[in-house]
């Protein structure tokens, strides 16, 4: 018995492509970790400014916002895999531009976020290509949904591996090791993409113009309220609540009274809680209804940010961070999974691209937003303004998320 339920939670891996596509992310999201530490850790070193750890999300995710329209069109015309290997290959040159600038002891913080807003654009075409493109990694439409929730547990496993391992690096050996251990990764990824035999890619015959490819998707989402309304309650945490991680460094330096090693430790206990969640998406059964498991992880993601900015012993404190990253991988994994199970083939990368607005738009803006903010306030009641915010986001959208009707699966409808 046991062993079916282990067989049922990996069952993705029965795809040899999206194994593939696993082990290689694996490695490369460790590195793009490590680098997100160091850079909020090296920004936060030079200017001891949280407006500035903001600033520096924005830079990074902003660029995604403006033209992830532009890259959900181009997953919709051209090949995502070929796609994917243009901005993979991207991302890692970025890495080494940031691993050189950092080796010459010759930088300032504009240049870090120049090179932040490079790899916001990268992403802007990276992610409505990659997250569609399991689509066609998965041979039996049946595994899709479990091939999303591990796909969030390795995601999240690189958030509890990779900060723990840039808190030791920084200290020992400095942040351009860190960005260098990035660019490394990538080759991982860039080589698993060459060894899948995917379906043969079929351009469509029928080449509209952009504006009209853009006005279709947006009539599409005006006519599935149940993937609008969950990319509206995407928006508001996206924009109020996820930025919360952006006051971390503050909290290392200035509660904790700790070092880079301390910051790293934060997130990896987040990430522990964000791959108990992971796991515990990858065991549900076919007939949960995720709406409202939706609903219990955002309230939990609130609950437990209120107690995480209340106490200032360390130990403690990075439970309740564990509680709330098990929230808030659950929440906005479920939201992403209900979007892309519920939207047909045909629109998914623009569906994909409205996604990747909500939250590397909002997210930005949420990140300037709570910066400002706690420069006035403080980091602890900025955290817990945003999980007052999380509880008042679930009871909105509680009526939609209870009112039953499970989430139609992909192998009834494809």
């Amino acid at each position: 018995m046991k062993t079916d339920k282990l067989t049922n939670t990996f069952r993705a891996f029965r795809n040899r492509n999206y194994t593939l596509f696993f082990s290689g992310q694996s490695v490369s999201q460790i590195g793009t970790w490590m680098q997100r530490t160091g850079v909020s850790w090296v920004v936060y070193t030079m200017t001891h400014s949280a407006f500035m750890l903001g600033l520096t999300v924005f830079a990074s995710q902003f660029p995604s916002f403006l033209f992830s329209l532009l890259g959900g069109i181009a997953s919709d015309r051209y090949s995502r895999y070929k796609i994917l290997l243009i901005t993979q290959t991207a991302s890692m040159i970025q890495a080494i531009l940031l691993a050189v600038l950092i080796f010459s002891n010759h930088y300032a913080v504009w240049e870090i976020l120049t090179l932040s807003v490079l790899l916001g654009i990268i992403n802007a075409f990276d992610v409505p290509a990659r997250q569609p493109l399991i689509n066609d990694m998965v041979t039996d439409k049946a595994d899709l949904p479990n091939a999303i929730a591990l796909n969030s547990s390795m995601v999240n496993i690189a958030r509890l591996i990779g900060p723990a391992l840039s808190g030791i690096i920084l200290v020992k050996f400095g942040a351009a090791t860190c960005f260098l251990i990035n660019a490394i990764s990538f080759v991982a990824v860039i080589a698993s993409l060459l060894l899948m035999d995917l379906p043969t890619y079929i351009p469509s015959p029928v080449k509209k113009k952009i504006g009209s490819e853009l006005a279709e998707g947006f009539a599409y989402l005006k006519n599935t309220p149940s993937i609008s309304t969950i990319l509206l309650m995407l928006g508001f945490t996206s924009l109020l609540v996820l930025p919360y991680n952006t006051l971390l460094p503050v909290f290392a330096k200035v509660i904790f009274k700790g070092d880079a090693a301390t910051f790293g430790y934060i997130n990896s206990f987040i990430g522990v809680g964000a791959v108990v969640g992971s796991i515990f998406l990858a065991t549900l059964k076919k007939e949960a209804d995720l709406k409202i498991v939706l609903l219990v992880s955002t309230v939990i993601f609130g609950v437990f940010l209120i107690l995480f900015s209340q106490f200032s012993y360390f130990p403690l404190a990075m439970l309740f961070a564990a509680f709330s990253g098990f929230g808030m991988m659950s929440q906005t994994t479920i939201s992403m999974t209900i979007i892309q199970v519920d939207s047909d083939k045909e629109m998914r990368g623009r569906v994909m691209s409205c996604v990747a607005m909500a939250y590397f738009g909002m997210l930005p803006l949420g990140s300037l937003l709570i910066g400002g903010i706690s420069q006035k306030i403080g980091a602890p009641d900025t955290i817990l303004y945003e999980g007052v915010i999380a509880l008042i986001i679930a009871a909105v959208f509680s009526k939609f998320l209870r009112s039953g009707g499970r989430i139609k699966r992909i192998w009834i409808d494809l």
